[in-house]
């Protein structure tokens, strides 16, 4: 992959801005103190590179992702923004001497760049005019808390693909087998057997029903009786110890919700937008 180029060029600036300005302020502390309060600096003349005038957008662009990423507007900033956008012209007249402006690699590269740009600019555009309110968000989390049941639970867990070897199991265990060394020798679940079968702490919901429903009838410290079947095999359950669930409040989880709200919103745009589309093979 490519690298972002205004992406780069932000961050190349940032550190610039930021060296200077350590750089002055170890030189000559009292100045720094003294310009602390002072008003940021004004627009920046119009800058000419052999003949070319560049436009005063980039450097509003640069000035913009910059503040964005928490970098204080400066004279150190503004010279960094200076030099960087001669550079870059600089840079770009050389490549147009070249003609690698009119190689298809690259021009296939900028078309990809002005297709990226195009996609941004119209989700930003529907997010701004169709936003998620605290309201939607909070019905949201309101059913997650729902579905996240009043318990977590502490569960191990051995899956095998026959009904029988389950059963051979359970017995095994009432006769007092180790769980956590059967589990490294016969499970077939990978993400657990090593750990003898532990699935840690978590909620019911995390499960597939038929496992979920069997560990909510379960007592702390109890094997299953029977096998449980899923999808993925027999299981034989332990279910070692039982807590109230403890679910981060709403202020905490907002964000995680809203980003997930602007991703279904962002999907439904684009499946409203292919399902009219007319596309054709040629």
């Amino acid at each position: 992959m490519y690298p972002n180029p205004t992406s780069l060029a932000t961050a190349l600036l940032a550190a610039v801005v930021a060296f200077g300005a350590n750089a002055q302020e170890k030189a000559a502390p009292k100045k720094a103190e003294a310009k602390a309060g002072a008003p940021a600096a004004a627009a920046q003349p119009r800058l000419v590179v052999n003949g070319v005038t560049i436009p005063q957008s980039r450097a509003d662009l640069l000035n913009k992702e910059l503040t964005a990423n928490g970098q204080a507007d400066s004279p150190e900033r503004q010279a960094a923004i200076k030099e960087e956008l001669i550079s870059r012209e600089v840079l770009v007249q050389a490549a147009q001497k070249r003609g690698l402006d009119k190689t298809p690699d690259t021009l296939a590269q900028l078309d990809a760049a002005r297709q990226a740009v195009l996609v941004r600019a119209l989700i930003e555009a529907e997010l701004r005019a169709n936003p998620v309110s605290d309201g939607e968000l909070k019905k949201v989390y309101d059913d997650f808390k729902r579905s996240m049941g009043d318990n977590e639970y502490k569960v191990r867990h051995i899956l095998v693909e026959k009904e029988d070897e389950a059963k051979a199991i359970i017995a095994d265990l009432g006769k007092g087998g180790d769980f956590a060394k059967i589990a490294k020798d016969k499970s077939k679940d990978p993400g657990s057997k090593d750990n003898g079968g532990d699935l840690d702490w978590g909620p019911a919901a995390r499960y597939v029903k038929p496992f979920a429903d069997a560990l909510m009838a379960m007592k702390k410290g109890q094997t299953s009786a029977a096998p449980v079947k899923t999808d993925f095999g027999f299981h034989v359950l332990r279910l070692e110890d039982v807590r109230p669930i403890q679910v981060p409040p709403f202020d905490e989880m907002k964000e995680q919700f809203r980003q997930r709200a602007q991703q279904q919103q962002v999907q439904r745009m684009m499946l409203d937008l292919r399902s009219k589309a007319k596309v054709e093979e040629r």
